[in-house]
């Protein structure tokens, strides 16, 4: 029951600060980067309405600024490489990265920067903020969950983890390739399904 009551503590400790920590009697923002090894930027999208592709990036930054004791004033920005898209499929990542989806050779990076974050029940938060794919710049709300820490890890290092979703409609970002299918419907579907695992160390100063 008492390991129970810390782990609640420590949750809720998580989203006081917001990925913070009380290093200073004053107020102090405290920068938090990914730890990418530990971290995970997934995507899922139907493919002929029969089932759901999934993919990832493999190459990103995210990185944080927060107060410990203003939670409002908390600031996210996530950088995505999107030529490290895949999929597990050689010619559908190809085509992906080609100027009928990513067209990475223009666009060579997605970016979201936040502009608010408010709590929303316990241990969650909502972070909305401006996502831009193939140069077009649209707003998105994160929903985040599963705030744990801060912890020390055995080298000494801060961390903070959590969870953020989102669902995004590709046609909004101009990614509109597709091909209607026999019996009906579409190819690609329109909605995209994204999920982030993020696993953030603390900026040594």
């Amino acid at each position: 029951m008492f390991r129970h009551r810390m782990i609640r503590r420590g949750s809720t400790l998580a989203l006081a600060l917001l990925l913070s920590l009380p290093v200073a009697a004053r107020a102090e923002a405290v920068a938090w980067e990914a730890d990418v090894a530990h971290s995970h930027i997934g995507f899922k999208v139907r493919h002929m309405m029969i089932s759901n592709v999934k993919g990832e990036f493999a190459k990103y930054t995210v990185k944080v600024q927060a107060d410990s004791k203003e939670l409002a004033k908390a600031t996210v920005e996530a950088t995505i490489d999107v030529k490290s898209i895949t999929t597990g499929n050689g010619k559908r990542d190809d085509h992906l990265r080609s100027p009928d989806f990513f067209d990475v050779a223009k666009h060579p990076t997605m970016v979201f920067k936040s502009k608010s974050v408010k709590k929303q029940g316990k241990d969650k938060l909502k972070v909305a903020g401006d996502l831009t794919i193939r140069g077009v710049t649209k707003p998105v709300t994160l929903d985040v969950s599963g705030l744990v820490g801060p912890i020390k890890d055995p080298w000494g290092n801060m961390k903070v983890g959590f969870q953020a979703t989102t669902t995004i409609n590709r046609k909004d970002f101009g990614l509109t390739w597709n091909k209607a299918l026999e019996a009906g419907g579409l190819l690609v579907g329109n909605e995209v399904a994204i999920t982030l695992d993020v696993e953030l160390n603390q900026v040594k100063k």
